[in-house]
């Protein structure tokens, strides 16, 4: 079984590098898929109130006969939950989905700016952090200005931000941000749906390797020191996803995928989602 590296957050909190995500998966499918997972390796699951399959997520967990404390469980919070009150009252409908006591990491999946929420809905994440009901808090799909606002607000700096990174949109801006202020850059739609796996730069450089285009992209985020979860329903392709420790990309690899940044989105521009 593949040994997952983890990277140290900003409150000392660990989280693997190389998650399962569990966006799109219907309901009914979400237990085997998870199950597949965790027998794979994985012990990070990133799931959230929107994809409606807590409930399969928690299913998983329970009947796994892996340990709580070796696992690393990721919900998120809808737009339509943000505010104090209301994110509270959300929260405890996720916990009890997922069957938990409390879980990993807790994000505001948008900011939905016009709304004007995020700040309050921080403060509902911060206490939640200060009960022990989340051990991590974070955000989704925020932008500079969005986390401005919260460092200007809040002693607390968010854990990690999550948001769309894959080879077509490399977001260094919003990375070097990151970097400034410890906060770890989590890739959603970490193979672009696909849209770049049949790139020339990227099927060369899996040839060369032995490995299939994902499992390159998906070391190239590794690389770049990103925390990726890639999802699936396949077994096989559930198991190929976590094969990527056992090899390496040079410099100038990771240079000539560097070329294909095009801010290409698979999903909408934050500041437009409200």
């Amino acid at each position: 079984m593949p040994v997952v590296p983890t990277i140290t957050l900003n409150n000392d909190v660990t989280i693997p590098q190389l998650g399962f995500g569990v966006f799109q998966i219907p309901e009914e499918e979400t237990t085997a898929a998870v199950a597949a997972a965790l027998q794979a390796g994985y012990r990070s699951i990133d799931t959230a109130a929107a994809y409606g399959n807590e409930a399969g997520v928690g299913r998983a967990i329970a009947e796994s006969g892996v340990p709580r404390e070796e696992l690393f469980i990721t919900t998120k919070l809808w737009n339509s939950d943000q505010g104090y009150d209301s994110a509270l009252r959300a929260f405890d409908r996720s916990l009890d989905a997922l069957g938990l006591s409390y879980v990993d990491m807790y994000l505001i999946h948008w900011p939905t700016p016009k709304r004007g929420l995020y700040l309050e809905t921080w403060k509902a994440l911060e206490q939640l952090v200060a009960d022990r009901r989340v051990r991590a808090a974070g955000v989704s799909n925020f932008q500079p200005a969005h986390l401005e606002r919260l460092f200007e607000n809040s002693a607390l700096v968010p854990a990690v931000n999550q948001v769309e990174l894959h080879p077509g949109l490399q977001q260094r801006e919003l990375r070097e941000l990151h970097a400034e202020h410890g906060i770890a850059t989590e890739a959603w739609s970490p193979l672009a749906q696909g849209a770049l796996l049949d790139d020339p730069i990227i099927t060369g450089i899996a040839e060369r390797h032995g490995k299939s285009p994902a499992q390159a992209v998906l070391r190239w985020h590794l690389q770049l020191g990103t925390v990726v979860i890639p999802k699936s329903v396949t077994p096989a392709r559930i198991q190929q996803n976590i094969e990527v420790f056992d090899f390496t990309l040079s410099e100038d690899e990771m240079s000539a995928i560097a070329t294909l940044d095009r801010g290409h989105r698979t999903g909408p521009h934050p500041d437009n989602l409200n």
